[in-house]
């Protein structure tokens, strides 16, 4: 199974390097830069600068993700199982869900400045409401006579969320996580532009400004790996706890 994945991933890879390759020589100009030169770019700056703005955007992804899991995983909980407690928080919910998180970023920096918690924040308002639906309508969705035996035997409400929500609700849980994993991403760039030295977002502006499209692209490719991490991570954790859910 590792074997084949992996496989896949280098199918992907290569086939991205030789569309990629096609397009640079026929365009033939410095902003499409060979992907050979760009990888060589990256080997040799990403000790050097890349690799400390890479920690930054990482650390600022899961610190978020760590919050909006804490926070969100327990309110969908809550939630899901207890009508009055949706009752109560579905309004809430449902009036600052919709609105777009980068909307919020000037509030946020003029409230808080452009420091690392405005950043943190960010990442955590685009993840926590995926968590808290994704959660909630999991829960909604096992049938109620299953929780009636575990009642009747004396079962706690420990009892019920580890042998009956926790495996239910789990892989929307991560499904969840993955969805809003890009947008979380697609924001922290944006606001790397902002009162920070550090991150992937400054690195790869930084090297535009410079017209050094070589490192930009080595910045763009780095950050995709970055992407690629995460995801990998959460199939690995969905792999090792959905073992009862197989794919086909």
């Amino acid at each position: 199974m590792k074997k084949n994945i992996l496989f896949s991933y280098t199918i992907a890879a290569v086939g991205i390097f030789i569309i990629w390759q096609i397009i640079a020589t026929l365009a033939n100009v410095a902003i499409i830069p060979s992907p050979v030169l760009v990888l060589e770019t990256l080997i040799n700056v990403f000790f050097s600068d890349i690799k400390i703005h890479a920690f930054y955007s990482l650390a600022r992804i899961v610190v978020g993700l760590f919050l909006a899991v804490l926070i969100g995983y327990p309110l969908g909980l809550l939630m899901g199982y207890f009508k009055k407690c949706d009752r109560f928080f579905s309004p809430l919910v449902y009036l600052t869900y919709p609105i777009p998180k980068i909307s919020l970023l000037p509030i946020v920096m003029l409230i808080f400045g452009v420091g690392e918690f405005a950043k943190i924040l960010m990442i955590f308002l685009i993840i926590v409401f995926q968590v808290v639906i994704a959660v909630r309508d999991g829960i909604r969705e096992i049938p109620k006579e299953t929780f009636y035996p575990l009642i009747s035997l004396g079962a706690s409400y420990k009892n019920i969320f580890i042998y009956a929500l926790w495996p239910s609700v789990l892989p929307k849980f991560l499904t969840a996580i993955r969805v809003a994993m890009a947008t979380a991403i697609s924001v922290l760039f944006f606001t790397e532009t902002f009162g920070t030295k550090y991150g992937m977002g400054y690195f790869i502006m930084d090297a535009w400004l410079r017209v050094n499209y070589l490192e930009m692209y080595a910045g763009i490719v780095a950050l995709s790996y970055i992407g690629l991490f995460i995801f990998g991570f959460i199939d690995f954790i969905e792999n090792i706890s959905c073992r009862w859910q197989k794919r086909r």
